[in-house]
């Protein structure tokens, strides 16, 4: 019984290859008789021998379905396959890949569905019923584990009850339908599908010009490529129409302004190669990119919380939102490429103010440890140096004697205007040692792309948050907040409240601007990439 299940599938698999197109309209035969085809699906549940691999991930959901709790016969002569069928062939619209659907296996499945052969339509009903929840968990908790992709994407897969949505089935008249109320309520996956919409339609059009590289363009400057340039600006909606000849006009100029902010780059209106190279990606690209991000939405935890931080590791950004609203904003610095900074949700639990710098393992034996085989006091006046947890002296130590892996001492250093730390940081206690905090380098803020710390989060505007937190939050008054600030004395307060930090990677987003795209700065979306649509051609 079940070899002729596999042979059957299996030849399914091989007409599905060969196939041009679907035959979308099935055959209008009767259906075999209900319980010779319920019969049929207990006996091949029941039989003991392995089921294909589509059915046997679920076979304890199948079998609590089907035979236990008698469940309905949900596909076989219902009308419902042609309606799943068509949602699986219009995969793209929800941001998923057609290819990863047996859509033709599934009509010839449902094109040989015959009256008078009751296991040909058990096997349809558990194979419908199988690729219905894998399609309903593919939108729910994503493609792939996060972890599989990136070792530094730190998402506890999501889970889906399998009974639940073969026993809600019944409940639901309409199987497209259904399938709507597994996607993210997310606002942010919500705007994603949306821009979706609008970079396909973009890429079916076939329109997009490519821009040539050439000498920058500078505002009210003359060059041939401006035509196109503006065409395509107008085409991405930042250009209101308007305009003409070669000349850099000041309508083309603040619609590049607008184009440049949208991508993350610095919007001055000159044209340079960044810009262009922006400029040529083709919306089929784009379109890719905005999948990627919904893949990493379904990712994300249900509930982000009433009132939570939001750090976009890709956009250099840290918004505070609540209730949907962002109420406050700032550009932060994240870790370089080679320290890179992990996703992961946690909680902000308690502000110190004047914080100490106890220096990681590697900054202390790769950059400290150096110098102090130069100069033993390098460091003397800023920090204090434990040997196996206890306070020792500078001048007592031969750090001649000691590289990595030979290294019993700690270094912390002192609360001041040169700390590391700045003058306030934010603990959400993790397993990474990640944290917000202040910072004495206040230059790199200036620069577009600010991937330089060595994993924690740089605060443009800390002693703003450190207000409204410790001010809202732990009740302080203002004046109480700068006097701690001015004492120099090492504070924690801790919160009532702990606000949830989500630290997520977003290339493509609904932003101030509309619809914005960043740079793959840390390689995340290639790897993702590879893992949903197979390695890139290029």
């Amino acid at each position: 019984m079940i070899q002729n299940v596999l042979r059957v599938w299996s030849c399914l698999l091989c007409l599905a290859l060969c196939a041009v197109s679907p035959a979308w309209a099935g055959k209008n035969s009767p259906a075999p008789d209900y319980e010779a085809v319920s019969s049929e699906i207990a006996r091949l549940l029941e039989s003991g021998e392995r089921l294909p691999l589509p059915l046997e991930r679920i076979k304890p959901a199948l079998v609590a379905h089907y035979v236990r709790d008698n469940g309905t016969i949900y596909w076989v002569g219902t009308g419902r396959m042609t309606p799943f069928i068509q949602r699986l062939a219009d995969a793209a619209d929800d941001g998923l890949n057609p290819g990863d659907y047996p859509v033709d296996s599934l009509i010839q499945l449902r094109d040989a569905i015959d009256p008078a052969d009751p296991e040909g339509a058990a096997i349809a009903e558990l194979f419908y019923s199988a690729f219905f929840v894998s399609y309903a968990a593919d939108l729910k908790i994503g493609r792939v584990t996060p972890q599989k992709v990136d070792p530094r994407l730190f998402r506890n897969r999501k889970t889906v009850d399998v009974l639940r949505i073969l026993t809600e089935l019944k409940k639901q008249r309409e199987p497209a339908k259904f399938l709507s109320a597994f996607e993210s309520k997310n606002p942010h996956y919500q705007s994603l599908k949306r821009m979706l919409v609008l970079y396909r339609a973009m890429a079916e059009s076939g329109d997009w010009p490519v821009i040539g590289m050439g000498p920058n363009i500078e505002a009210g400057s003359s060059d041939p490529r401006i035509p196109a340039i503006r065409n395509l600006l107008m085409m991405t909606g930042d250009h209101q129409g308007g305009g003409g000849g070669t000349t850099y006009d000041p309508a083309t100029v603040a619609a590049m302004k607008r184009f440049q902010s949208r991508h993350g780059l610095e919007a001055k209106g000159l044209i340079g190669k960044q810009t262009v190279l922006a400029l040529n990606v083709p919306p089929v690209e784009r379109a890719r990119q905005i999948m990627l991000n919904m893949e990493r939405w379904r990712w994300m935890p249900e509930n982000l919380g009433p009132h939570h931080f939001m750090v976009n590791l890709a956009a250099y950004e840290l918004q505070e939102i609540e209730n949907h609203d962002v109420i406050g904003e700032m550009n932060v610095v994240v870790g370089a490429v080679a320290t890179q900074t992990p996703e992961f949700s946690d909680e902000l639990e308690y502000v110190e103010i004047n914080p100490t710098w106890t220096v990681p393992y590697s900054i202390a034996t790769g950059e400290m440890l150096p110098k102090l085989k130069k100069n033993p006091f390098a460091y003397a006046a800023d920090f204090d140096v434990f040997m196996n947890g206890s306070l020792t002296s500078w001048g007592s130590i031969d750090w001649n004697a000691y590289g990595r892996g030979k290294f019993p001492f700690t270094f912390r250093q002192h609360p001041g205007p040169k700390n590391a730390l700045g003058k306030v940081k934010f603990m959400l206690p993790n397993a990474h040692n990640i944290y917000l905090h202040d910072t004495p380098s206040k230059d790199k803020f200036l620069q577009t792309t600010r991937a330089f710390s060595h994993g924690c989060i740089r605060l443009s505007k800390p002693i703003d948050l450190a207000y409204r937190i410790v001010g809202e939050i732990a009740g302080w008054p203002r004046a109480k907040i700068d006097a701690t600030l001015k004492g120099g004395k090492t504070t924690r307060v801790p919160l009532s409240e702990h606000i949830p930090v989500h630290l997520i990677y977003a290339t493509a987003f609904d932003g101030a601007n509309g619809i914005e795209f960043r740079p793959d700065v840390y390689g995340r979306d290639r790897k993702l990439y590879a893992a949903l649509f197979g390695k890139p051609s290029s």
